[in-house]
């Protein structure tokens, strides 16, 4: 297929106008022009820290726009629509239970990692436990940021885009298969701005890229609950229609029940796989991994002014997480429920994947269909964005850094730029992996669900219990990621059946029983520089005088942030 022809195809199906194109195109480039010109700004300089940190001098709005922009990929949009479509808003879950670990990184972990001013993550365990625990999170870090990060958005932003332009699968551009053009189109344009800016053009393109992000999805939303007429006329509708892909079969088989469509906790047995105990218990596994240990996203309160924007960011990025359940998981109930009421002059989506994309052809006019493409891609190109830079940060810290310490600074940022391109073409090589999984939103989950369990439990243990030591650390990371990679296999493999937040849940106990005994086994005295880095007693980051405004005071604020959670629970539940 040659661009004429992938012009005639996009007009025969509709997709995109002329109009819709300029705009995409022009949003590519702006966003393309304010990367480099991040680059510029800094001039000649040759500072790490300037290009990995912004020079550590981020405020709490761009801290927490940036944590928001660099978790909201093209797969939230694609796979919440798909998995709200197929059962509800159950899956809105991850959204809103991630509230709770940034709160617990803004009162807990943000505080630690800011006064020990590390560059990464792994730099704070080797000061915590030792440098063979630094090497083993820095490779495991490397290698989720590249996979779960960067691959995953350019897979979901390129069948978004074969998707809107009606590509049937198998088709080529260019003698490239169409899927993998985009791939690599969008991969490319990402990592050329990354390369040239450092994190100060992650963060300016990631805070515009929100705004935009967020303008377009509540397009979408708003379109669909007028044209369904409402929330009393969606539920009618769910409560007395058949769901259409209850009798399909394959992958996108579902048990249609109406009764809890509209609820956050379902019960054991439940079509979506997504018990309410399984949850509750593996949810804060997962969740502290990916917001409190996960350099890629905690990389943003590292660069923070103060300890007063370290914490205060990720709770601003909080708030931020009410909003997804409505403007990215409902579309897809409004989806099937307009499907139910014939809105669409009997058309559905051709499968559950293209639930958001369908939304998009035929609720969205001219122009607005261009702004949201430019939406979608926008999320994409910021958590690759926000990955690639992370990653740069990596190798050049953890690896170059800490193999040869006279490195110069103009050196580390050489070694950046290189691995950002690495780690690019890596990115764009790994990506259709994603195709293995009935849904990409399982996909993702399911390797974090393996993967998190040693993290989580080594930094809970480092800086709450003071008796933790090295040696116990490094055993539990290298135990626990060889049964995570045991359970991961068995899952690939299709050895065995179990709820993957369950999987976690019962890893983690088994990291505990392993790293507590063997504290106890192999103690260790505690290192001066660890001293601060661990909390005396639970209570001990909430003391002290109330700031001036009380109402910027970081527990006023995660108390505000708190109950909201616990309310829109209590209405949902």
């Amino acid at each position: 297929m040659q661009w004429d022809d992938l012009m005639i195809l996009s007009q025969s199906h509709s997709a995109i106008s002329g109009i819709d194109w300029a705009i995409v195109i022009a949003y590519a480039l702006i966003v393309f022009a304010i990367g480099i010109a991040a680059g510029f700004r800094r001039r000649t300089s040759s500072s790490g820290k300037q290009y990995f940190l912004a020079d550590g001098n981020l405020r709490w709005p761009m801290i927490g726009l940036a944590m928001f922009a660099a978790n909201i990929s093209t797969v939230h949009l694609v796979s919440l629509a798909e998995s709200a479509y197929k059962f509800g808003l159950v899956f809105g879950n991850f959204e809103w239970m991630a509230g709770f670990t940034l709160v617990l990184l803004a009162l807990f972990f943000a505080p630690l990692y800011l006064r020990s001013r590390v560059a990464t993550l792994p730099d704070f365990l080797e000061r915590r436990f030792n440098r063979r625990c630094r090497d083993w999170l820095s490779f495991i870090s490397i290698i989720s940021a590249i996979v779960l990060h960067i691959g995953v958005a350019l897979y979901t932003a390129a069948w978004v885009l074969r998707g809107v332009l009606g590509i049937p699968i198998g088709h080529t551009i260019l003698g490239i298969d169409a899927l993998m053009f985009f791939v690599i189109v969008l991969g490319v344009l990402t990592g050329i701005y990354t390369l040239v800016g450092g994190l100060l053009a992650v963060v300016w393109t990631e805070s515009i890229q929100t705004v935009l992000l967020l303008i377009g999805a509540m397009c979408v939303t708003l379109l669909a609950y007028w044209k369904v007429g409402g929330w009393d006329a969606m539920a009618a509708t769910l409560a007395t229609q058949p769901h259409p892909l209850a009798d399909a079969e394959g992958s996108e088989k579902v048990t249609w029940s109406t009764a809890n469509f509209l609820d956050m906790a379902r019960s054991a047995g439940d079509a979506s796989g997504m018990p309410w105990y399984a949850v509750l218990l593996g949810y804060p596994v997962i969740g502290i991994w990916y917001w409190c240990c996960d350099q890629t996203i905690v990389q943003r309160v590292l660069a923070a002014k103060n300890e007063h924007h370290a914490r205060v960011g990720p709770l601003f990025c909080a708030a931020l997480k009410i909003l997804p359940v409505f403007i990215f998981v409902l579309p897809g109930t409004l989806c099937l429920a307009l499907v139910q009421q014939g809105a669409f002059g009997g058309e559905a989506p051709a499968s559950a994947k293209d639930t958001y994309t369908f939304l998009i052809s035929q609720l969205l006019p001219i122009g607005l269909k261009g702004l949201v493409i430019a939406a979608l891609l926008a999320a994409a190109m910021q958590t690759c964005s926000a990955a690639l830079n992370s990653t740069a940060t990596l190798v050049a810290y953890d690896i170059v850094k800490r193999t040869r310490p006279s490195t110069s600074e103009a050196s580390l940022v050489r070694v950046g730029r290189i691995t950002t391109a690495l780690a690019t073409v890596l990115a764009i090589v790994i990506s259709p992996i994603f195709g293995h999984y009935d849904t990409l939103f399982q996909g993702i989950n399911s390797m974090i669900a393996y993967l998190a369990p040693p993290i989580t439990t080594v930094f809970l243990l480092g800086v709450f219990w003071r008796r933790a030591s090295g040696r116990a650390a490094l055993l539990t990371l290298l135990i626990g990621g060889l049964l995570g990679l045991g359970a991961f296999l068995g899952d690939w493999f299709k050895l065995y059946s179990m709820n993957f937040m369950i999987t976690s849940f019962i890893l983690f106990l088994g990291c505990l029983l392993v790293m507590i005994p063997a504290s106890f086994a192999m103690p260790e005295p505690l290192k001066p520089e660890a001293e601060a880095l661990i909390w005396s007693r639970w209570s001990e980051p909430i003391r002290g005088p109330i700031a001036r405004p009380w109402v910027m005071d970081f527990r006023v604020l995660a108390s505000v942030v708190l109950v909201i959670f616990v309310v829109l629970y209590g209405v949902f539940w």
